[in-house]
């Protein structure tokens, strides 16, 4: 199984953080935010992960360069950003070698188990499973609309008036017959162009009561370290 950790963005919310550095290598407690990652996707048997570069790039290759453990990393450099789901179509002569894939956004922070998103879609029929939270800021997330039998019913991205507070986690598992959704021109992303056409096609599964914040802001990541430092599992 291949997972594709979108990491390349430019981190500009961030910013002076990531000046210097790339957002994916700041670090929460003793680990970067990458190895997280990576160590989160050996555990449930990722064999390959496919890491999308652009920002400070020589910098995620040499962290990556230096790690001993966990499932090999195939570096796909972007030298314009291609959005993310432009990554996963430039990719798709190696996604689609097996039937499905997982895709991750590196700049959240979580300690959901993967394994409920792996273990959902492979006991499912839906092309697509997505994985969703509550959210008390609506109008900041996509939010899905899930019928009684947790089918993706609608989504609409950042919405001004938000039909409810079930918001896209941005974890993913995609059969690589989705690939065959993703057109037009680059950027393209997952949450303004890939998922609404998943609407009736995808299934939606909770994270529960799992600690997931994104670490956008200088503000974000200060109150990510301090919470993830303070209980959350790692």
């Amino acid at each position: 199984m291949k997972a594709v950790l979108l990491a390349a963005g430019l981190g500009t919310r961030l910013r002076p953080v990531t000046e210097t550095t790339p957002k994916c290598l700041v670090t929460i407690g003793e680990r970067t935010l990458l190895d997280i990652w990576l160590d989160a996707l050996a555990e449930v048997g990722v064999d390959e992960v496919l890491l999308n570069t652009h920002h400070l790039a020589d910098q995620v290759r040499h962290h990556v360069g230096l790690r001993r453990s966990g499932p090999p990393v195939r570096l796909l450099h972007e030298e314009r950003l291609r959005g993310s789901a432009g990554t996963l179509r430039a990719a798709r002569d190696l996604l689609e070698q097996d039937p499905w894939f997982l895709a991750v956004n590196a700049d959240n922070l979580t300690d959901y188990d993967l394994a409920g998103l792996v273990d959902a879609h492979a006991r499912g029929t839906a092309v697509a499973t997505l994985t969703a939270f509550r959210t008390p800021h609506p109008s900041a997330c996509g939010i899905l609309e899930v019928d009684r039998d947790g089918g993706l019913v609608g989504f609409e991205e950042k919405p001004a008036h938000p039909s409810g507070d079930l918001a896209n986690a941005g974890l993913y598992a995609f059969g690589r017959e989705v690939l065959d959704l993703i057109d037009g021109p680059e950027p393209v992303d997952i949450g303004g162009h890939l998922l609404p056409r998943l609407i009736g096609l995808a299934q939606v599964v909770s994270i529960g009561d799992a600690y997931l914040r994104d670490i956008g802001t200088p503000e974000a990541l200060a109150e990510a370290r301090a919470t993830w430092l303070e209980g959350a599992p790692r």
